[in-house]
């Protein structure tokens, strides 16, 4: 498999460490919820997770509170007004990532964009930031080099280059709930309507769901989800794969993948499973 969207689960085990003594207080454990249906590759990931219990600052806390309490109402308000007009997006940027492990890099720069609309910016630069690997960019586990940095590698250097943007990480189970997918919706809608994108952490395995043109394998992936159908309120959103524009001989299977796609914001809340998104 190309290294293009991995996060090798030794990787994982190296990065849950640097927590150690971190200071923080919930604990989000990615399991599933009996309640609900078992989705498709959820055993697999419960089986091989190696990243282990995550955790909120207070401030991450009180944040992702204040925030949920606005896109709640905020997405209310998009039902009761029915259909609109198609896909509202904030506009991110693409950008193809420039070797087979920079997912993660290019995402921020798409993300970034999206809100302030500089288009161009250096992958290396947020390579450097991001402290990616060839092993790609953690999802959790990873303290960057900015003030008071939590864990989450792409919300802390996303609130470093958006200052007051309040972006939160959203840690998801290996089978998300119908409250999950519901609180997906609401997020999306919340962060479109405030021009800003939501940088999504895949996780995809075989017999799972996949995003448009990725193959049936394992894949740890960053896309930057930038809009959603005003029609069904959030029910397919639009993202920006920074594999699509990659040549074959970077990644194999580039050829068949889009630059922007649209999915059903269901299937990508499953393909989130076990690690989530940054909102």
């Amino acid at each position: 498999m190309p290294a293009s969207a991995f996060f090798p689960r030794t990787a994982a085990l190296t990065a849950a460490t640097l927590l150690a003594t971190t200071a923080a207080t919930t604990v989000v454990a990615p399991t599933a919820h009996a309640a609900e249906p078992v989705a498709p590759g959820a055993a697999h990931k419960a089986a091989y997770d190696t990243l282990g219990p995550q955790r909120l600052t207070p401030a991450q806390q009180r944040t992702s509170a204040a925030k949920q309490a606005e896109a709640a109402r905020r997405y209310d308000g998009l039902r009761t007004r029915g259909a609109l007009a198609g896909y509202k997006v904030s506009g991110g940027l693409h950008q193809s990532q420039k070797t087979s492990y920079w997912c993660g890099p290019a995402t921020l720069v798409i993300t970034q964009s999206a809100h302030d609309e500089v288009g161009g910016r250096s992958q290396q630069d947020a390579a450097t930031l991001l402290r990616t690997t060839t092993n790609g960019t953690a999802w959790y586990g990873i303290n960057i080099n900015v003030p008071n940095p939590t864990g989450y590698p792409m919300a802390d250097a996303l609130n470093h280059r958006l200052p007051g943007a309040g972006y939160v990480p959203k840690a998801l189970p290996y089978t998300p709930t119908a409250t999950d997918k519901a609180n997906f919706k609401q997020h999306i809608t919340h962060n479109t309507d405030n021009d800003y994108a939501i940088a999504g952490n895949a996780w995809e395995v075989p017999g799972g769901p996949h995003l448009v043109g990725h193959p049936n394998i394992e894949i740890f992936h960053w896309v930057s989800i930038d809009g959603y159908n005003t029609d069904t309120a959030a029910g397919q959103v639009n993202y920006l794969d920074p594999v699509g524009g990659v040549s074959t001989s970077v990644i194999s299977w580039a050829g068949s993948v889009p630059k922007s796609a649209r999915i059903s914001s269901d299937t990508l809340t499953t393909i989130m499973g076990g690690r989530g998104y940054v909102w």
